[in-house]
């Protein structure tokens, strides 16, 4: 008996919206090509056939740099189809992490775009393993036919980077039974036959099943942009009449913080998920004054377990503050020192669902101690209610003490956040790692104001206890992001405001 082409990533995500409604608008690009389900069925057809041709089938390991958000979504979905393995890599790495990263990942194809050539260049001669270097522009086979379909269920499907914030990226494989079950995520949010979900350049790496992958499963038309800053979101939005987001906070303080957003039409957008970094009650505030329409979801995960929980929190069925309740299919638990689930304090966050990784290719070790039975546990802090919420409190090492008191810095950030001319704060404890710390908080003003220290440390006296109140406040005029392809701000790097700052 046949086996289903199904379990397949490529062909459930894709194709069978093509079978079902072929006529739809699948996706537009940039504003200037749109392609209908078949039309990007048929070229995702192409671009199978021609990496068929060139060596590249089930099994093989490709590592893939491109930036340009047609192609990613093109190449990364017939690799699925072939049964390849994608080593979906970030254009904005070091090249000598790009080198590393690479080298360690067992690859022995490499597909690039224009965008990256430099790039290629430079490490090419370094990587003797890889034997086939494709750029994309050859990927143009003669037959739409379908290729024949590879890989299935739990079969890997992709490596997707962890950032690399402690040494070298770790490569989280997911297979295409987790990366399905990922696609899932829209399934669980209000949406209708016209919902239109826009992103930027983000979709490589795992921003690839948990973007790209979610809207086509859904049936969604997904608008492609290579720049998500803050001023194309405003040229876009409207343009394309956008009615899903996902994204951080991080980028509504950027957007909201300037006047340039306040005569533009965003009346099409209806949900806006929101993670990645805490939503202040403040920062929730702003967004609903711009967007009263929207509903505003909360969600955690990590690249080893993306988007487990989600919860609408501006309508009071989730508790602001919190990320909601698993989705369906999902698990969630906290765990003391012990590994005996406790509710309503604080411990381990676990993850379990079909969602999860496999494992980090290549290292047993780090694997065993992240992946505990069924569950994932990856070192944040949270709290989980009787009736299932949860509450992020944060990674351990980004804790405060002070006066022998732990805090998370959001508590503070949210506290700063709340004056009048806040923009964005970032609070860390200084020095870094001691028994005894003091709390630095930097903070941004919003557009048009200006911001006193001293002012800003006698209103928080006021509404902080004292292991919590700043011993140092800075005025900046921006805070450290990191850098995801998204043309406006990535997370909040903390240890860059004690590094800057401190």
């Amino acid at each position: 008996m046949a086996r289903s082409p199904y379990g397949n990533y490529g062909h459930a995500i894709l194709t069978a919206g093509a079978l079902s409604t072929p006529d739809q608008v699948a996706l537009t690009y940039c504003g200037e090509q749109s392609f209908t389900y078949d039309q990007l069925n048929r070229n995702v057809n192409r671009r199978a056939h021609a990496l068929l041709e060139k060596g590249v089938g089930p099994g093989r390991r490709v590592a893939a740099l491109l930036n340009e958000t047609l192609r990613v979504a093109e190449v990364y979905l017939a690799q699925a189809k072939i049964g390849a393995v994608t080593a979906a890599l970030n254009p904005y790495w070091p090249v000598e992490t790009l080198r590393d990263v690479v080298a360690a990942s067992g690859c022995t194809a490499f597909v690039y775009d224009a965008t990256v050539e430099g790039v290629v260049g430079q490490i090419r001669e370094s990587l003797p393993a890889v034997t086939t270097w494709i750029d994309v522009r050859e990927l143009e086979g003669d037959s739409e036919e379908e290729p024949p379909i590879s890989g299935r269920y739990d079969d890997p499907l992709a490596l997707y980077y962890t950032s690399g914030t402690t040494g070298l990226p770790k490569a989280v494989v997911h297979t295409h039974a987790s990366s399905l079950a990922t696609a899932q995520i829209w399934l669980d949010v209000p949406r209708g036959p016209d919902s239109v979900f826009g992103t930027g350049a983000i979709i490589w790496g795992i921003g690839f099943p948990a973007i790209v992958g979610p809207a086509l499963y859904a049936g969604m038309r997904l608008v492609l942009e290579q720049d998500w800053g803050p001023a194309n979101f405003l040229r876009v939005v409207p343009r394309e009449r956008v009615t899903h987001l996902s994204q951080i906070p991080s980028f509504y303080a950027a957007l909201l913080a300037s006047p340039e957003h306040e005569d533009v039409d965003l009346s099409s957008i209806q949900v806006i998920m929101l993670g990645g970094e805490p939503l202040t009650a403040t920062m929730l505030e702003r967004i609903k004054a711009r967007l009263p329409q929207a509903g505003v979801y909360s969600y955690y995960g990590q690249t080893e377990a993306p988007y487990t929980c989600m919860g609408r929190v501006d309508d009071g069925t989730t508790p602001l503050g919190s990320s909601g309740r698993a989705r369906t299919g999902n698990a969630v638990r906290i765990t003391d020192p012990n590994g005996e689930r406790v509710v309503g304090e604080v411990g381990e966050i676990n993850l379990a669902g079909p969602h999860r990784m496999t494992g980090y290719d290549g290292l047993p070790e780090r694997t065993a101690e992240v992946l505990r039975g069924e569950w994932y546990v990856g070192g944040d802090l949270g709290t989980l209610s009787s009736d299932g919420v949860l509450r992020v409190l944060g990674r351990r090492e980004d804790s405060i003490l002070k006066g022998g008191v732990w805090t998370q810095p959001v508590v503070i950030e949210e506290a700063a956040s709340a004056l009048d001319g806040v923009a964005e704060a970032g609070a860390v404890g200084v020095p870094e790692g001691a028994s005894e710390q003091e709390v630095l908080l930097a903070v941004v003003p919003r557009a048009g104001h200006t911001l006193d220290a001293s002012k800003l440390a006698l209103a928080l006296a006021d509404t902080l206890p004292a292991h919590q109140r700043p011993d140092h406040i800075v005025v900046a005029d921006a805070l450290p992001h990191s850098q995801d392809a998204s043309g406006g701000p990535g997370k909040l790097l903390r240890g860059k405001i004690r590094e800057l700052l401190g």
